[in-house]
């Protein structure tokens, strides 16, 4: 294959200078916009979320209907998610006792709704540690949130985008 030779010295001869506009573009398609968005709205189905969750090391997208925790603004809960993979022989445990420090600070600001067997003073016998699985992002593993015994995922470690 020869190549021109500039004539000037100003003038530069590339192949990336021709441009064949009778090719078709390999990779767009001016109607894929429009084919997303009516597949969101379908799956979304009118719901307000709070912000679509992505993976933060690939971008997949995990979730499309989730709620923004009230205290700690980088976390979101939902119970529907999409590219998420439970690890089902790994648990995450959060202590009672750190759970009850929880409640006594409630109970000392006037904020604790508990029953009558959680009164202040009073600690029940039966209370057990919470239980968490590791959720990690489908297509690169990345642990991404934690799904308690009541089949909540949490998310922690995401990228939100609202909408």
């Amino acid at each position: 294959m020869a190549t021109k030779e500039p004539s000037t010295s100003n003038e530069i001869v590339s192949d990336d200078d021709e441009i064949d506009y009778s090719v078709k573009p390999e990779f767009y398609d001016p109607v894929s916009d429009d084919k997303d968005e009516a597949w969101l709205h379908h799956r979304r189905k009118g719901s307000q979320s709070d912000a679509l969750l992505s993976c933060p090391a690939c971008f997949t997208t995990l979730c499309i209907d989730c709620q923004r925790h009230e205290k700690y603004v980088t976390q979101y809960r939902a119970m529907f998610v999409l590219n998420c993979k439970v690890v089902e022989n790994q648990r995450l445990r959060l202590p009672a006792d750190s759970k009850k420090k929880r409640n006594d600070k409630k109970k000392s600001r006037g904020q604790y709704n508990g029953n009558n067997n959680n009164l202040p003073g009073i600690m029940s016998e039966d209370v057990k540690d919470e239980v968490f699985k590791p959720v990690c992002c489908s297509v690169c593993e990345t642990e991404v949130a934690v799904l308690d015994e009541d089949e909540i995922y949490h998310f922690f470690n995401v990228v939100p985008s609202y909408a």
